[in-house]
């Protein structure tokens, strides 16, 4: 069982990338899934045929799904979000204010992922491929498994604690039927294993698609960052729309070619050691089966697109016991120790002989001092400073 998720900026092609995935996995002989979890759908138009938030099966091993988190709101939170108005009505709010606060935060992004992991605890399909939203909306989506536990934890112990205090003067808040509190462990514990599955690298990869365009670099190089702080294995990048050597001659073609193999060489630098997979800025739309595998071809050429192209972290960020935090970077093909770093605001400047990257840090590391770096075993090791430590005069 695999699942591989496209993430990236919006505009930079996921739903097309995710979409030839799924079609060359299916050619392959797999039974593969692709879905969209974006709000605002467009898989149906890659594949320029009507889907619904059910899978359909649109070819030979390959079935669509464009994931509807309103229907399934209804569907997995029904009782929860019932009991949870029913008492907040008690206050006198109309019913509609009443349901849009009994919405448990992250409520759609938890129903989506369930989705996920409804199809690898199942075993319906033997590749599940999911466009995701734009990066912002994908991130908080992935952050959502540990958000939804800390809150579930916390409406426990209040049920386990408070309320026996508090019973004589509860009143309908301890009327609720027991199976509001069961239905809410259960979902906890789903969502235990949702996170399991997502983190397993063996299940799970998460490609970054981008264009050679500094924006997009910059957006990738976040999301890469907020996936290695929650052991999300990234496996690769996905480099789209690259202007070919034979596009039209003239002074706007040959700028442009250039600026790319600036921004290029940018991503070289900055996403290895990650796989590079490249695709061409096509003179048609790619929409249709065939479009879709001619994309596959050119970005994977002969090799199964659901393989695990990377193995191992990207980088990895440890809190040590004196308050420090280290940030560790594999560069397994730099041998120089002449390491400089230099940190502006979120971002990191690394030159190591005539090595150079630029990189974003999270926000864990962007509020703190960097204090020197050393190349260990093909490991950069950067130290950062507690926030209340300030330099010596």
């Amino acid at each position: 069982m695999r699942i591989i998720l496209y993430l990236g900026k919006g505009g930079v092609g996921k739903t097309t990338v995710a979409a030839a995935t799924a079609v060359r996995s299916a050619a392959l002989g797999y039974k593969t899934l692709v879905a969209s979890t974006d709000i605002a759908h467009s898989l149906a138009d890659s594949f320029d045929i009507p889907l619904s938030d059910k899978p359909i099966e649109i070819a030979d091993n390959l079935w669509a799904q464009e994931i509807s988190v309103v229907a399934d709101v209804q569907n997995y939170w029904g009782t929860l979000q019932n009991f949870v108005s029913s008492i907040i009505m008690g206050q006198g709010i109309n019913n509609v204010i009443a349901d849009e606060l009994s919405a448990i935060p992250g409520m759609d992004e938890i129903v989506a992922l369930l989705h996920i992991n409804k199809q690898a605890t199942e075993r319906n399909f033997d590749r599940v491929i999911i466009d995701a939203a734009p990066t912002g909306e994908t991130i908080r989506l992935l952050t959502m498994p540990d958000t939804f536990r800390w809150y579930a934890g916390h409406i426990s112990r209040f049920e386990r604690g408070v309320v026996r205090v508090l019973k004589p003067f509860a009143g309908r808040l301890l009327q609720g039927p027991a199976e509001v509190m069961e239905a809410l462990n259960k979902l906890d514990t789903a969502t235990a294993e949702l996170r399991k599955t997502l983190s397993d690298p063996a299940i799970s990869s998460y490609r970054v698609v981008l264009q050679p365009e500094k924006m997009v670099i910059r957006e990738a190089e976040r999301a890469i960052s907020y996936l290695g702080l929650f052991n999300y294995p990234v496996d690769s990048v996905i480099i789209n729309r690259i202007l070919p050597e034979s596009a039209a001659d003239g002074a706007f073609y040959r700028q442009r070619r250039e600026l790319q193999a600036r921004y290029l060489q940018m991503i070289e630098d900055n996403f290895r050691p990650l796989p590079l997979w490249r695709v061409p800025y096509y003179a048609y739309e790619v929409v249709g089966m065939a479009a879709l595998a001619q994309l596959a071809h050119d970005c994977f050429g002969e090799n199964d697109p659901a393989e695990i192209f990377y193995r191992g972290s990207v980088q990895d960020v440890v809190e040590l016991a004196d308050g420090r935090y280290q940030l560790r970077i594999p560069m397994p093909f730099v041998t120089s120790n002449d390491v400089s770093l230099r940190k502006r605001g979120d971002e990191l400047f690394i030159t190591i002989g005539n090595f150079k990257r630029e990189m974003i840090l999270p926000m864990v590391l962007a509020k703190r001092k960097a204090a020197g770096g050393r190349l260990i075993n093909g490991i950069l090791e950067v130290d950062f400073r507690p926030v209340q430590e300030e330099l010596p005069a």
